[in-house]
């Protein structure tokens, strides 16, 4: 009789939240106010994290931005004072290295409060084919695009749990959802932040019960200098995508309170397609896309940060 009663609640459940998100799609969903949260944003210094950092300065929040690259780092925090009465505070951190993260945690806790709003959105790329990427470089993939995650959440969450309130906000990929050519560190280390993310949204609503909110995003390829070189077969399908459009749609889904966001739509159905042809036909539509040649003019470009942390990385 349980499995009877457990199924009968779970139809129940299910056509009450499909009605709903229905519904959504139809009525937007009413926005949060943001005004006071202290957002903190990894990533900071430049293309999506800037941006972010613009639409949370116009909405009154307290901003946190961290970067690699000071220089960065406080031209975005000019920008954002630029805004109005905006609180923000920049600090310099590299998210590869777990003791700098906690440190940096403590100190943020100390002279700004309790972060209720946090954005993962640090990221290398390499954009190499897996036999020619260095070492070193998969381990920093994996530790900027997935592992700082863990330790980010690690030092914000608990005051999150214990006041019942926050939000966290993972930037992954459609590469994190879908294997792509010249990516393996790339793709795989995103694959893991949206595990991560997604395993972490579970735990928070199903074992803790909790308020705290989660966003995971997955964008296609953003014309920022972290893809440089990137290009698509078919823009009306798979476009290179505007920074602004991104910032917007992202900032958007956080006031909505959104799990997922994939940019553009059509990855929707490319994820559904995904789980129901063979694998023949998932390289062949892979080529149709171009995504088997997306990364073959990749200019490979070592952003200044990324030099920065390897020299530092040496010094140790």
């Amino acid at each position: 009789m349980n499995a009877v009663a457990d199924t009968a609640v779970f139809l129940g459940k299910f056509l009450y939240y499909f009605l709903e998100s229905v519904v959504f799609k139809v009525i937007p969903r009413r926005k949060k106010d943001v005004a006071g949260e202290i957002v903190l944003i990894t990533g900071a210094g430049s293309g999506l994290g800037r941006l972010l950092a613009m639409h949370f300065a116009s909405h009154g929040a307290v901003l946190v931005l961290w970067d690699i690259n000071q220089e960065g780092n406080m031209e975005t925090c000019r920008l954002a004072k630029e805004k109005g009465d905006v609180k923000v505070f920049a600090y310099k951190c590299d998210c590869s290295n777990r003791k700098e993260v906690y440190r940096v945690a403590d100190q943020v806790k100390e002279e700004v409060g309790d972060v209720t709003i946090l954005i993962n959105n640090a990221g290398v790329v390499t954009g190499k084919p897996f036999l020619d990427i260095p070492d070193h470089m998969v381990e920093r993939s994996f530790l900027v695009n997935a592992l700082s995650h863990f330790w980010t959440c690690k030092a914000f969450l608990p005051a999150m749990i214990k006041a019942d309130h926050g939000h966290l906000v993972c930037i992954s990929s459609i590469a994190g959802l879908v294997g792509t050519n010249r990516l393996s560190d790339y793709s795989s280390s995103k694959f893991a932040a949206f595990g991560f993310a997604e395993s972490l949204f579970l735990e928070l609503n199903i074992l803790r019960k909790s308020k705290v909110k989660s966003t995971i995003v997955c964008p296609y390829f953003i014309k920022t200098g972290m893809f440089e070189g990137c290009a698509t077969k078919y823009p009306l399908l798979l476009p290179l995508l505007d920074q602004e459009y991104v910032a917007q749609k992202i900032f958007n889904a956080i006031l909505e309170e959104q799990v997922y966001l994939l940019i553009p739509k059509f990855s929707y159905f490319a994820i559904f397609l995904k789980q129901i042809i063979s694998p023949k036909m998932m390289i062949a539509l892979s080529e149709y896309l171009g995504m088997d040649t997306c990364m073959t003019s990749f200019k490979g470009r070592i952003k200044a940060e990324e030099l920065q942390a390897e020299a530092e990385r040496k010094q140790q």
